[in-house]
């Protein structure tokens, strides 16, 4: 939904809540995100799937499957997203990502999507085990430093400190592309219109420069 909504100039918010109002449904776990992570859900549909075919429901099998694809296509589609946004290469431009976990008020990092959205920057060229991508990426503790000669900021996990960063103090040195993940740091588009720098946030109207970028390589 969020990417037909970016495509229609529709808000993902919106949509989500006409949608919660149905009482059966419910306004919970209704935000778009860059994806689901965690160590129980994909598993849990992959063994749906398992169970489908073993009991002769390969089109049922089949439904499933196509929900972990859609995950993995979110994923890459926000990839594709920065990287387009960034005259088609992040090769020697640094890139900070604010939240490593799955989802906030966790540690936990198991299948979080932050991994694949890290791979696909680093690029098919550089495996994840190889010491030139270790090379590549740091860790640190704080946003600010993080940010620091950064030239994108991805918000890939809602923490409640990222709703209340001064983001006029972060793009003193991080600029070009502003990614996020959750309406909650909507007041980052203000700062970054204010900079004149690029925004994109997952399931929002696209900057009328940014309609025309591929979102899937």
């Amino acid at each position: 939904m969020s990417a037909l909504c970016e495509n229609t100039g529709a808000d993902v918010t919106q949509v989500s809540y006409a949608v919660g109002k149905d009482s059966r449904i419910g306004p919970k776990f209704l935000n778009a995100s860059v994806g689901f992570g965690g160590s129980c859900f994909q598993k849990d549909i992959l063994n749906l799937v398992y169970i489908c075919e073993c009991n002769g429901l390969p089109e049922v099998a089949e439904y499933w499957r196509q929900v972990i694809k859609i995950n993995d296509y979110q994923k890459s589609r926000f990839v594709n997203r920065i990287v387009s946004s960034m005259f088609n290469t992040v090769s020697n431009k640094k890139i900070a990502v604010l939240g490593f976990a799955f989802k906030k008020d966790t540690g936990d990092t198991r299948e979080t999507p932050a991994i694949d959205v890290c791979k696909g920057l680093l690029g098919d060229k550089c495996p994840p085990s190889s010491p030139t991508t270790v090379k590549q990426v740091s860790v640190v503790w704080d946003a600010y430093s993080a940010s620091k000669d950064a030239h994108g900021l991805c918000i890939l996990t809602e923490w409640d400190e990222f709703k209340t960063l001064d983001f006029q103090k972060i793009y003193e040195t991080c600029r070009s592309l502003l990614c996020l993940r959750r309406k909650e740091c909507c007041r980052c588009r203000e700062v970054a219109a204010d900079r004149g720098s690029s925004f994109y946030s997952i399931g929002k109207p696209l900057d009328a420069w940014l309609k025309d970028m591929p979102a899937v390589a």
